[in-house]
């Protein structure tokens, strides 16, 4: 490994994002932008078609991809659904229940910490076989504050992240196992609250899967998914990513991008592959790549927690321009060692990796282009884009604009109905391409943000709980 190599991997050997591009990518990117200049200013209209046609194939190719993985997640339903009867017993291959640990990375949280600890207080896991970690950051005054005030169960401890860059949750998390014995471990955020058997049921799936098996990735949704029309669209968009997106990847034996909480990894195995890259803002889809091109997998639990949608719009487009920024970091990094990661990945997860890595992001840059310039052929039909937007091209990108929309659309509606949010399907319809267009802007924020600031972290702010979701609100009375 050369010096230049050197800068870019982690002690324990990784990849980081701690630049967006390394030597030679940079290269490429200056090489190929003047190219571009260069044969634009002879070959204008001929680069313009050809780079529609690659941009609409990508496009279409990655909406195709996006429509045959939740195909398949409802043609083969893969989660792995352990019976509630089973819970009351220890898996066979332990002879106690195994010690867990949980990470909770926090920044200025204190309003939140007393609900919090209440939530976790409901896990019906043995209280001497769990140890539950606050990371609190050092700096964090009004948290550290709010933890002294609080009588809590000794599980319960307090660790302070010292004041250091990056000011990131992996980093964090990367300081918060320090020290720490267990057999699993688990992330939640501040505002999580995980069904009271997640952590039995992650356990006893453990113990039915392969020994290669080293995350297995509950499902995410909203307690306050019908608290306005923003949170609607949100709470629709995450029954799809957790209820079709995932399990499709899962029965594909695929990459899976990881969820940011409550993901539970076997714990020393997590430490083996150097747990997570502090620089990059979406650690969990990074690192969910490293656990596949290592040669381990990933597997979707049928167990729920519910988190806070982001019920205002400033705040949502920061949150949801930090995760483009992250998937940007990813897919830059892991296309350093261009040959090595996709021979460690084959030609199948590769063409994978670039559909639902790249195109996720990428998809959403274009979006606003796209559709403005097939709405502008199909109204106005102007001669001089005829040229460059031919027929076929003209074809793929309504496609994309009307059936491919129309297609997400109505799975939309359908993973709303298997979550039991039935209610959501008529916001759907109306709402979804407005919430498409927001989800346009807020990967340009992160896009441009990739340069100006790469490890910036965008903290999401955590508002007064408001719980509208049937579901929850059975799952607190009963508590």
């Amino acid at each position: 490994m050369n010096s230049e190599q050197k800068k870019h991997f982690s002690p324990r050997g990784f990849p980081q994002a701690v630049v967006s591009l390394c030597r030679w990518q940079k290269v490429a990117l200056v090489f190929g932008v003047m190219s571009f200049l260069c044969v634009g200013f002879f070959y204008w209209r001929l680069e313009l078609l050809w780079t529609n046609l690659f941009l609409t194939v990508f496009y279409f190719l990655s909406m195709l991809y996006r429509v045959f993985i939740m195909g398949v997640a409802l043609k083969n339903p893969n989660e792995i659904t352990i019976p509630e009867e089973q819970l009351s017993v220890l898996p066979e291959c332990f002879s106690v229940w195994p010690k867990y640990l949980i990470l909770l990375p926090m920044y200025d949280e204190g309003a939140v910490l007393p609900d919090l600890i209440h939530s976790l207080e409901q896990l019906d896991y043995p209280a001497d076989r769990l140890e539950i970690r606050l990371l609190i950051e050092e700096d964090d005054e009004k948290t550290r504050a709010a933890a002294a005030l609080i009588d809590m169960p000794k599980q319960f401890v307090v660790t302070l992240i010292p004041v250091s860059e990056p000011r990131t949750k992996p980093k964090a998390c990367n300081v918060g196992i320090l020290g720490a014995e267990a057999d699993f471990l688990v992330i939640y955020d501040a505002e999580d609250r995980p069904e009271a058997d997640q952590l039995k049921k992650a356990v006893h799936a453990f113990a039915q899967v392969p020994e290669k098996v080293v995350c297995i990735q509950a499902k995410l949704g909203y307690y306050n998914a019908k608290q306005n029309l923003l949170t609607r669209c949100f709470a629709a968009e995450y029954a799809t990513w957790f209820g079709l997106c995932l399990p499709g990847l899962d029965y594909l034996r695929a990459p899976i991008p990881l969820g940011g909480t409550s993901n539970h990894f076997r714990f020393q195995l997590l430490k083996k592959i150097g747990a997570w890259d502090e620089y990059n803002v979406t650690e969990d889809c990074d690192l969910g790549l490293r656990l596949f091109i290592a040669g381990w997998q990933t597997r979707i639990l049928e167990s729920t927690t519910w988190e806070q949608a982001c019920p205002k719009l400033g705040a949502w487009i920061r949150q949801r321009s930090r995760w483009v920024k992250g998937y940007i970091q990813t897919y830059l990094v892991h296309m350093r060692d261009l040959f090595g990661t996709h021979r460690k990945l084959g030609v199948w997860n590769s063409f994978q990796f670039h559909l639902l890595i790249g195109g996720s992001f990428f998809t959403q840059l274009i979006n606003p282009i796209y559709w403005s310039l097939t709405l502008a052929w199909l109204i106005w039909q102007p001669k001089s884009v005829e040229y460059f937007y031919p027929l076929p091209i003209l074809l793929m990108g309504s496609a994309c604009l009307f059936v491919g929309n129309f297609i997400f659309l109505y799975t939309s509606c359908i993973a709303c109905q298997r979550r039991n949010l039935s209610d959501l399907v008529k916001y759907c319809v109306v709402l979804m391409p407005f919430y498409w267009l927001l989800m346009s802007i807020g990967a340009w924020k992160g896009f441009l943000q990739l340069i100006t600031r790469p490890s910036h972290w965008e903290k999401t702010p955590h508002f007064k709980e408001i719980v509208t979701s049937p579901d929850v609100l059975f799952r607190k009375n009963n508590n």
